[in-house]
């Protein structure tokens, strides 16, 4: 499976720039140790800060790439020597810098709750802060409770953060898998109706290429005639099928008589309503097959809308296309833009629209004389 990433945007590019903005309060350590540059002690400060900064980022970038890839929570295998390193320069500053070099515990409150597991986050900044505050015992240091209320509150925003970035990254997926099963679901209906198309129409045209190759073989002047038929009706057929798939492939812009029978047998089942309709339309004249594929689309539509029908049957002959169903009917029949739209294109063909009400039932003929 490929990994899934979010594309980043603008401000999401500036991250590390936001981020590196934080660093600010290490200038206090970086400062002292400038300040006692000539001594070994303030040269390791100033290195172990300059370290502890990096690494601190580098986490940062880590944690920043995994969100881009849809990761909740980072592996420990790669986050905890991170939290390790700066824990260990963390010490050094502390023991090279004094007082200053605390500024560090806010930073590594902040890493704990961005890579570990809420109640195991939550420990660790307990832990902290109870040690800050326990630091003020130590001689000329001085209280610690501004130190201990800047991991508590550093800890508390970053929780909040990383909520919002999880359920961010929670829907994000979700829209992911609705693409995907959009996609998938697509790719079945456009098999399945690829299949109601031409699975039909292509049996028929292999057993008239069949017959027509025994009817030559055979070699009268009868059969001849009869295999010059049936090599016509195949080429026919070949045309409309490769028709239907053409427009089948542009989207369904066009409507398609097979695929308009699909359609109105998926409908029909998923109402309820018991269908019979044609397995194919081969015997209906290359003219006449948008005509009735809009026949049958308004008349399966008005049965699914109006009728309240149990049963819809679909009839199919070289000169008409019929919607027969058992339902109520129309309350006005023969209305509706629906059908006015039918007239006009069954008149452009020279077809005639045939309204009639059965009780129960109603019936809609579309027929070329």
């Amino acid at each position: 499976m490929s990994e899934q990433r979010t594309p980043p945007n603008q401000v999401g590019r500036l991250g590390p720039l936001f981020a590196g903005i934080w660093l600010f309060f290490l200038l206090d350590p970086l400062l002292e140790g400038w300040a006692h540059r000539d001594e070994p002690q303030g040269v390791v400060g100033i290195v172990a800060t300059l370290a502890f900064a990096a690494v601190y980022m580098a986490l940062w970038v880590r944690l920043r790439e995994d969100r881009h890839r849809l990761v909740e929570c980072p592996p420990m295998r790669f986050t905890v020597p991170y939290l390790l390193a700066l824990v260990l320069l963390a010490g050094v500053m502390v023991a090279t810098l004094g007082e200053t070099g605390l500024a560090s515990v806010v930073y590594i409150a902040v890493a704990a709750v961005m890579v570990f597991p809420f109640r195991v986050a939550a420990v660790v900044v307990v832990l902290l802060v109870l040690g800050s505050l326990a630091l003020s015992a130590v001689e000329d240091w001085g209280s610690q409770i501004g130190l201990a209320f800047g991991i508590f509150a550093a800890s508390v925003a970053i929780f909040g953060m990383r909520a919002v970035m999880r359920r961010n990254i929670q829907l994000i997926r979700a829209e992911q898998e609705n693409a995907s099963l959009a996609v998938e679901n697509e790719r079945t209906r456009f098999a399945r109706d690829l299949h109601d198309i031409l699975g039909h129409s292509l049996t028929v045209i292999t057993v008239k290429a069949e017959l027509a190759q025994r009817l030559l073989d055979r070699g009268t002047d009868e059969d001849v005639d009869r295999a010059r038929t049936e090599l016509a009706d195949l080429e026919r057929l070949s045309r409309d099928a490769l028709a239907d798939v053409r427009r089948a492939v542009e989207g369904y812009r066009e409507l398609t008589l097979p695929g308009e029978l699909a359609r109105a047998r998926s409908a029909l089942a998923a109402a309820e309503i018991d269908a019979e309709l044609p397995n194919s339309a081969d015997e209906v004249p290359t003219e006449l097959r948008e005509l009735f594929a809009w026949t049958v689309r308004e008349g399966v539509t008005n049965v699914l809308r109006h009728s309240g029908a149990r049963r819809c049957q679909v009839v199919l002959s070289p000169t008409a296309a019929e919607v027969r169903d058992d339902g109520a009917g129309p309350t006005v029949p023969g209305t509706g833009s629906g059908l006015a739209g039918l007239r006009e294109r069954a008149a452009a063909t020279g077809a005639t629209v045939v309204t009639q009400q059965l009780d129960p039932g109603f019936v809609l003929r579309v027929v070329r004389a």
